[in-house]
């Protein structure tokens, strides 16, 4: 009896989408080969934490193994509180809604992200990106940046930065965030992140600082800085705050102008980033202080608040040899914690649709992409209007992109 050895799924960008895709794959036993261009996982910050949805939840648990997904579990931390408890950073003081001050800035919506179990269910983006790509190493080619792609008549080819190419595979799946090369040869340009102006900074701090705070989620909005708004996120997790060992993590943001990324270079990371948090905090009450006073510099870095169109994911003439997902295909800006929980409703949905099939199949790519238009679009409306009332940003079709 003659074996029909399968080509590989080939996978571009080792990210949270692309890893957890490699998972559904794995346990299936359809071959993958993931190609990341950094070259290991440690080659820069893994960001901020991340706030799981119900929908992101049962995504991810849909994939991994069960003995996978309880370790998953064990992993994330669980919050009490059903949203945002909003402070005024300069008073300290909590209030059940911030709002505009005189019309100088726009009011802040509440913002709710359903859970499971009454909790915030959270998990740092390093944990989760580690946990996910558990048993894909021997899969994963660092130091290979995907640049493009050539259909063959049976097949895909990966397209490399420095003009080589891989092996042939069944099919091409783009997760190599806002900046994929393939995401717009596929769509013929129609993919595009817009940069809003807005940037950040992420940084994390032993679990002590955040004492003062309490368990919950917290959002601090500082409004009396003359370049426009400041806040910064944080998740606090109880039995925890006592431990030096352990650090939590937050993420500020800000309106356009008011962080400004030396030379624009967001690879940077340390002492820059730090520095700015720093001095963009100096007057805050005191019980905040400590998460930017006692936070660990080396791990300080920059981020860019980018966004695809908010009218929706575009159509394009489909390939069924090539899709893409997460970041690639939607760009969110961080309002509202979607975009993860989006991302792995792709890993989750195309993973699905690989498995039943045993491997690539003409329709798989069309099905995935008419369902993942539908959820994916109405994520990204809304993470857009809640970001222009919490950063101010306007985008239009005359916005630059990346």
């Amino acid at each position: 009896m003659t074996t029909i050895t399968r080509k590989p799924i080939l996978i571009s960008g080792a990210g949270l989408a692309s890893l957890l895709l490699g998972q559904a794959l794995r346990r299936a036993s359809i071959p993958f080969l993931i190609f990341e261009r950094d070259s290991s996982i440690s080659f820069r910050a893994q960001g901020y934490r991340l706030r799981l949805s119900v929908e992101g939840l049962d995504a991810i648990e849909s994939v991994l193994a069960p003995e996978d997904w309880k370790t998953f579990w064990d992993t994330c931390g669980k919050t009490g509180g059903a949203g945002f408890s909003s402070i005024d950073a300069i008073t300290g003081e909590q209030h059940p809604e911030l709002t505009a001050d005189n019309n100088k800035t726009p009011p802040i919506p509440k913002e709710v992200l359903k859970s499971r179990g009454d909790k915030i269910v959270g998990i740092s983006r390093g944990d989760m990106r580690r946990l996910f790509m558990t048993g894909c190493e021997p899969y994963i080619k660092w130091a290979h940046r995907v640049t493009g792609y050539e259909l063959l008549p049976d097949g895909v080819r990966a397209i490399f930065a420095d003009g080589s190419k891989s092996e042939e595979g069944e099919m091409l799946i783009a997760g190599e965030g806002i900046y994929s090369k393939v995401a717009k040869q596929l769509s013929q340009g129609k993919l595009k992140v817009y940069d809003t102006g807005a940037r950040g900074i992420h940084g994390q701090a032993p679990a002590p600082a955040f004492k003062e705070l309490g368990e919950g989620v917290w959002r601090m909005t500082d409004d009396t800085k003359p370049g426009g708004r400041v806040f910064t996120i944080t998740n606090v997790r109880p039995g925890e705050v006592d431990n030096p060992n352990i650090e939590f993590g937050w993420t500020m943001g800000a309106q356009p102008g008011v962080i400004n990324v030396p030379g624009d270079d967001f690879s940077i990371i340390g002492s820059s980033a730090a520095n700015i948090a720093k001095s963009l905090t100096t007057n805050w009450h005191p019980r905040l202080k400590p998460l930017f006073e006692q936070m660990n510099v080396s791990e300080a870095a920059f981020w860019k608040i980018t966004c695809s169109t908010p009218t929706g994911v575009p159509e394009w003439t489909n390939e069924p040899r090539v899709t893409v997902i997460g970041d690639a295909a939607h760009s969110m800006t961080p309002a509202g914690g979607i975009g993860a929980n989006t991302a792995v409703r792709d890993s989750a949905l195309l993973g699905r649709l690989l498995t039943e099939a045993g491997g690539y199949r003409s329709d798989i790519t069309a099905n995935y992409e008419k369902q993942m238009r539908i959820y994916a679009s109405e994520a990204v409306g809304k993470s857009y209007s809640m970001a222009e009332a919490q950063f101010g940003i306007k985008i239009d079709k005359n916005s630059p992109t990346v």
